[in-house]
């Protein structure tokens, strides 16, 4: 993450009951404040329907979030961030591209978004190949969606929704910004 992102000018560390530890780090760039997980990747995701999980092969993933600085108290992200990361553990779930994640509450104070859609890896922060046979640790943006949004991915689908975001020139790094039109 240093490479691509520089050095963090703040951490916070989150302990849950039963899981590793998970750090979430903060990193301006210009006007853009990024926010992204560690420890998530520690262990490997692993299907939820499995007997047994694998304590080595299988997907790895941190989360990596980008907003505009300074026009929300986006730092309050940290503790939200710091409980999707855990939910591999917490939940069993295993976090890809097009899933949703919901917080239960705004991502920060007075957000409009309480969920947020994982989108594609590779853009920011390269793949983290490691020894075999473990799986590359990926590199997950998210993006934050209003209760309409993601009501509309589920019905819809992320490629639908994201294509809505294309069409009206959507702002996704905007941490005030309203839905996108959905009619």
């Amino acid at each position: 993450m240093r490479t691509a992102l520089g050095e963090p000018d703040a951490r916070a560390a989150v302990t849950f009951l039963g899981t590793d530890r998970i750090e979430v780090l903060r990193f301006h760039e210009g006007d853009i404040v990024r926010y992204a997980t560690l420890g998530m990747s520690a262990q490997p995701m692993s299907d939820p329907t499995a007997v047994l999980a694998d304590p080595v092969k299988g997907p790895r993933a941190e989360l990596v979030l980008s907003v505009r600085a300074g026009l929300a108290d986006t730092d309050k992200a940290l503790r939200p961030l710091a409980v999707l990361a855990a939910s591999p553990q917490v939940e069993g779930v295993i976090v890809a591209p097009g899933a949703s994640l919901e917080v239960g509450e705004p991502l920060w104070p007075g957000a409009p978004f309480s969920s947020v859609l994982v989108a594609e890896p590779g853009g920011l922060v390269e793949d983290l190949v490691l020894d075999e046979p473990l799986d590359p640790v990926r590199f997950l943006p998210l993006l934050p969606m209003t209760a309409n949004e993601a009501a509309f991915k589920r019905v819809h689908g992320a490629q639908v929704l994201q294509e809505r975001w294309l069409t009206h020139g959507t702002d996704l790094r905007d941490p005030a910004r309203k839905s996108v039109p959905l009619d």
